[in-house]
């Protein structure tokens, strides 16, 4: 641990010491917990979040959660293809620094930045969160089809195909659609359906081999992001009249309305139109 780095127990004292407040909580509880915490926020500091995910019941992003609850004015992100246990070995890796103006962005950047962690900026806040929530799903549908036994020309598919539905809806959202083939997207994509150390991808291959929810939740006791996000990303995407197919399908396969195998096939008999980025 660095010498200028402090661990403690207490709440407390690590919302008096600190100034920049970086957030690590699974999604879905983030409401609860900061609304917990409020009465030790101080006005005057910087949020920085890591959460990938979208809330359920609003269907809001995470800085959305956090400036509502807390009231913050200086929220930042933090993104990008960072599996914890190669971060822990110091292995190269990237990141995206994205808040709502240049130089917080910046100083979020100069934070995080190491030797072996190099870290980028943006001020698309939104395309980052989305791109970072979304990833959680291709993932997931990813590891299904090699839990069903397909290979890497149907990973392939998925992952671009994704990605694509990926910066649709940024750019229905008013969001920057290239942040989608950045680091926060496209880096994200490759590291989370690439390794074995994805949670998401982990899920996805024992839900695709078991058919089951109820066996996979059993077998894979981990926070998995892309399960819940799955259904809010689809009605964000109906609320706005976007098509995402894969996503769709993912939300279908986890709620249990579909089996894998259908999901699959009904992907297999879209209607195919001209290869444009964003249509």
């Amino acid at each position: 641990m660095p010498n200028d780095l402090k661990a403690t127990s207490d709440l407390a004292e690590a919302f008096e010491w600190s100034s920049i407040y970086i957030l690590a909580i699974p999604a879905q509880q983030l409401r609860k917990t900061l609304a917990e915490w409020k009465p030790l926020f101080r006005d005057d500091s910087i949020v920085v979040s890591t959460l990938k995910g979208i809330e359920i019941s609003t269907q809001m992003r995470m800085t959305e959660v956090i400036e509502h609850v807390w009231e913050a004015k200086r929220v930042a992100v933090i993104t990008g293809p960072n599996l914890a246990d190669e971060l822990v070995l110091r292995q190269p890796a990237g990141a995206v620094a994205a808040a709502s103006t240049q130089e917080l962005a910046d100083q979020i950047r100069d934070l995080f930045r190491t030797p072996y962690y190099r870290t980028y900026t943006s001020t698309d806040v939104m395309g980052c969160e989305l791109a970072g929530a979304i990833k959680s799903v291709i993932a997931l549908s990813v590891g299904i089809s090699i839990g069903m036994g397909f290979g890497e020309n149907t990973q392939a598919m998925l992952i671009t195909r994704g990605l694509n539905e990926v910066a649709r809806l940024c750019a229905a959202h008013g969001a920057d659609p290239l942040t989608a083939a950045g680091l926060a997207g496209m880096g994200d994509l490759v590291a989370s359906c690439g390794s074995p150390l994805s949670r998401n991808r982990t899920f996805g291959e024992v839900l695709g081999r078991t058919g089951s929810l109820e066996q996979t939740r059993t077998q894979v006791a981990k926070t998995v992001e892309g399960v819940s996000t799955a259904g809010a990303v689809v009605e964000i995407a109906h609320r706005i009249g976007v098509e995402v197919p894969v996503i769709e399908a993912v939300a279908d396969i986890v709620n249990g309305s579909i089996s894998p195998a259908a999901a699959l096939q009904r992907l297999m008999e879209i209607t195919t139109k001209a290869e444009n980025f964003i249509r």
